[in-house]
């Protein structure tokens, strides 16, 4: 799979798999941020060895069977990220597979309310 460059440079991590649950698509700061897990010799392989928990596994599984999103964050290593877990469709409106933006969010980030 292929990507715009920008999408390649972009500031967050962008891993994507296909219906198979194969990862087949991982930007820069992907491949950096799962370095110690193999950076990008993870494309091709599945993307269920990657989470090791139950409840992780779970919720990939309902994904793909139900469409829509997971969206979470977490403190790790000292830095609070914003995970966006989704579901894309095909053409036809069947679920294609995942895709998983992980992003670093400012300790000071400003949020407002609009009316």
């Amino acid at each position: 799979m292929t990507m715009p460059d920008w999408v390649m440079r972009f500031p967050g991590a962008v891993t994507v798999s296909d219906k198979e649950l194969r990862i087949v698509y991982m930007n820069e700061k992907a491949q950096a941020t799962f370095a110690d897990q193999g950076g990008a010799s993870l494309i091709g392989s599945n993307l269920l060895a990657c989470h090791h928990a139950q409840k992780s596994a779970d919720t990939i599984h309902r994904l793909m069977a139900e469409g829509g999103q997971n969206v979470y964050t977490i403190d790790k290593k000292g830095q609070k990220k914003l995970i966006y877990q989704s579901a894309f469709t095909d053409e036809s409106g069947a679920v294609a597979g995942l895709v998983e933006l992980s992003m670093v969010l400012p300790a000071d980030m400003p949020h407002f309310v609009r009316g």
